[in-house]
């Protein structure tokens, strides 16, 4: 009897603990997750998580794990892009309030490459992203898809700005402060791209001070960037409902999409993993040897190469095979960690509370939502999946390169960095220089 009941205990037990195991935050078990979360806090609150690779990436996966898993649980927040919104914006609040400070603030910080970092992993991110996702390209699909893409894309910027600058003075923003204040910042590229310099430029017009200007345009284009964030998600579901109208991340309709090769069906091979890391890296290193020569981003040069390289065939195809794999491991596995690193360096939470205001956000999500329905709505006139060039035009509203990332991801449909990534930079340069120069007439006059 006592045999029995002992037996009986044990298999409660086993039960109990199998079922803990089942239960993964992420892809982790959670008696393993607690323990390793464990690991990476008391390591931070005694003062050893080391600001390098092995700090930053513990905090970042520890938290982005998790943030990542409640954002495709919670209810409402899975529709709209939940992993994305979670993992930028509550390091964002926790970092406002003092909570995540200290060893595990400042390994984030130099790990991502925010004020004072140096390992810089979210431009080793975009460079894997992009190197990989053109390299595992078809060569047609790649070839119209860089042809095709500028049409929504201008079309695209010239409603945002119409629609934008609109609302926003029929709000009482007034024109000239909807246009160069609202409007401007969504699309002018990010942070380092497009605020900084279009900063600096309103500066100089003006002869004030740029972080006068800075702290004025900066909530525009990180509200902006949420909009577009949560519009990824809504396009995400849409797509579920409505198949016909994606390409699971193919930009341009072929006739022969069912021999495309999928994701599902890559098999990876983990002996070629290290040569796509360094075609990574080495394509990025080209752009910045090419940017000493001409002033272009050397992030632009990096995208324009490889595109090259894959249009002419001259690439052998093992190392576009590992480029490809490499960078589904990256996307598949870093991108809800990287997100983490962007909410703690590029996303600081006064400045998104600081424009809720209900002209403010209509005005913003006018100018956004414009931009995405013209993407949307050119796109079958082009032979373009619309969902899917409706992202395109949305990364033009994100805040660059972190931008790129949060709303792609929100789609699930990373295989568009490329196209984004020449959205953001190529569209975000051209209306920095069209707004200074726009600037200078108006204010001048």
């Amino acid at each position: 009897m006592q045999t029995a009941e002992n037996n009986h205990s044990e298999a409660g037990s086993e039960g109990l603990w199998d079922k803990l195991l089942n239960f993964k935050i992420g892809t982790v078990p959670l008696p393993v997750y607690v323990f390793f979360a464990a690991v990476v806090f008391l390591a931070a609150h005694y003062g050893k998580l080391p600001k390098d690779m092995i700090g930053g990436f513990a905090m970042m996966l520890i938290l982005g794990i998790l943030l990542g898993d409640m954002g495709l649980r919670l209810p409402v927040l899975k529709d709209i892009g939940g992993p994305a919104i979670l993992s930028i914006f509550v390091p964002s609040v926790l970092v406002f309030y003092g909570i995540l400070d200290g060893p595990a603030k400042d390994a984030i910080f130099h790990f991502t490459g925010g004020k004072g970092g140096g390992a810089n992993f979210l431009y080793f991110y975009i460079a894997s992203l992009v190197t990989g996702s053109i390299l595992g390209m078809l060569r047609q699909v790649l070839i119209q898809g860089f042809l095709r893409m500028f049409v929504p894309l201008i079309l695209g910027t010239l409603a945002s700005c119409i629609v934008g600058t609109g609302v926003g003075t029929l709000l009482g923003h007034g024109v000239f402060e909807s246009f160069f204040y609202i409007v401007i910042p969504i699309i002018s590229g990010g942070v380092g791209e497009g605020i900084l310099p279009l900063s600096a430029g309103y500066a100089e017009i003006q002869g004030v001070d740029p972080g006068k200007f800075i702290a004025m345009v900066a909530p525009a284009a990180m509200l902006g960037n949420v909009t577009a964030i949560i519009c990824a998600g809504m396009l995400r579901r849409y797509a579920i409902k409505h198949p016909e109208s994606t390409g699971n991340g193919k930009l341009v309709r072929m006739g022969d999409d069912t021999l495309l090769p999928t994701e599902e069906k890559e098999v990876i091979d983990v002996t070629i993993l290290g040569m796509g890391l360094l075609t990574a890296c080495c394509f990025y290193l080209f752009g910045m040897l090419v940017n000493m020569i001409i002033p272009i981003p050397a992030p632009i040069i990096m995208i324009l190469s490889a595109a090259i390289v894959k249009a002419l065939g001259i690439m052998p195809a093992i190392v576009e095979k590992s480029a490809k794999q490499f960078y589904l491991f990256v996307s598949k596995n870093l991108t809800w960690a990287l997100l983490v690193g962007i909410g703690v360096c590029y996303t600081p939470w006064q400045d998104v509370v600081a424009v809720i205001q209900p002209s403010y956000v209509i005005t913003v999500m006018a100018t956004v939502l414009s931009m995405i329905s013209c993407g949307f709505l050119t796109a079958r006139f082009l032979n373009m999946y619309p969902v899917e060039a409706a992202l395109v035009t949305a990364c033009h509203s994100g805040l660059g390169g972190t931008g790129d990332v949060a709303i792609l991801s929100a789609s699930s449909r990373m295989e568009l960095m490329p196209f984004a990534q020449i959205s953001t930079r190529i569209g975000g340069a051209s209306m920095v220089v069209i707004a200074v120069i726009l600037m200078r007439v108006f204010y001048a006059g």
